[in-house]
């Protein structure tokens, strides 16, 4: 946009030049007045004429630039032994206990201390998670941002902050988004972390979204781990649930270094399967004993049914 100039005028309104004579000003006034119309002085100068440029507007445009700036975190560059991304499914499929149990789950195992001392246990004896709520596509919710956990006291103030925030219920469960959306966080956090992990929970296959396994492959040439909590916790109907949840979970989500799962399916077992799992994930304990059979000694799980049972109950 091209800067609008005006010809300054005197009190008077006329212009300080006589007509048909020279200008009575010095030179260098008249130079100025002898400006074309349509032309005149910058925004803010108020010496006629004269172009003044106006500095402090100059500096206040410049403060509110920088100011419009990202900030960079301030953790940034921090280093940590594990940047963990707790990604917890919030389906309608999942009634409102269930729900309730997940979230009771994490707040408790924050409050353990096993967990506490699995965090010392590490090299640097810190680790950085983030929780979030995901359903369908596009539909994911941070309900704890990153934070650095060090000791009982920062892994305690993680677990008040997510027992004080209430759950989310949403339609559709795409795991691929879920996956996809976790590992821009894990890009973005601005920790150092020797590890990387996606932790996945839900109680249904990928039914949205793009191919779950195209989701995981690509976290996984990141260098990132994707590990399962599969909820097994109601008879299959058919709608949007299906038998061995656990082996899809093995065959279609997890990937990486050391990946695992740990099924859940009575809800009594929550609390212990979650801290369980978490203790692994802290300490990268790998399990030489798989919770399911491996996927070489059985018929593989087709990871596009979800997609096809959506497409058969509720159309194209």
């Amino acid at each position: 946009m091209g800067i609008s100039w005006r010809l300054a005028s005197n009190p008077g309104g006329a212009p300080r030049v006589p007509c048909g004579g020279a200008s009575h000003e010095p030179p260098s006034r008249a130079a100025g007045l002898a400006r074309p119309r349509g032309r005149g002085t910058l925004p803010g100068a108020n010496v006629e004429g004269r172009s003044v440029p106006n500095l402090r507007l100059l500096a206040a445009s410049l403060v509110a630039l920088w100011l419009a700036l990202p900030a960079a975190p301030a953790w940034a560059d921090t280093e940590v032994d594990l940047a963990l991304v707790l990604a917890v499914d919030v389906s309608r499929s999942m009634d409102t206990e269930e729900q309730e149990l997940q979230r009771e789950g994490f707040v408790e195992a924050f409050r353990s201390a096993l967990i506490h001392e699995a965090i010392a246990r590490g090299t640097l004896g810190r680790i950085a998670v983030t929780y979030v709520e995901w359903s369908g596509v596009g539909q994911h919710t941070v309900v704890v941002p990153w934070t650095l956990v060090d000791g009982p006291g920062t892994a305690d103030a993680f677990s008040e902050r997510l027992a004080s925030t209430p759950i989310g219920r949403v339609f559709s469960t795409s795991i691929s988004s879920a996956i996809d959306f976790s590992a821009r966080l894990l890009d973005d956090s601005g920790f150092e972390a020797m590890r990387r992990v996606i932790d996945v929970s839900g109680d249904g296959p990928n039914n949205q979204g793009r191919t779950v396994t195209f989701a995981r492959d690509e976290a996984v040439a990141k260098g990132i781990t994707i590990n399962g909590l599969p909820l097994m916790l109601k008879r299959p109907t058919g709608w949007g649930d299906i038998e061995n949840l656990d082996q899809y979970y093995q065959d279609c989500v997890i990937g990486g270094p050391g990946s695992f799962i740990v099924p859940v399916r009575e809800r009594k077992q929550f609390a212990d399967a979650i801290r369980t799992k978490l203790v692994r994930e802290i300490a990268d304990l790998r399990d030489p004993h798989p919770l399911v059979q491996r996927a070489q000694e059985r018929e593989r799980m087709n990871c596009l049914i979800g997609e096809q049972m959506r497409r058969r109950n509720y159309g194209p």
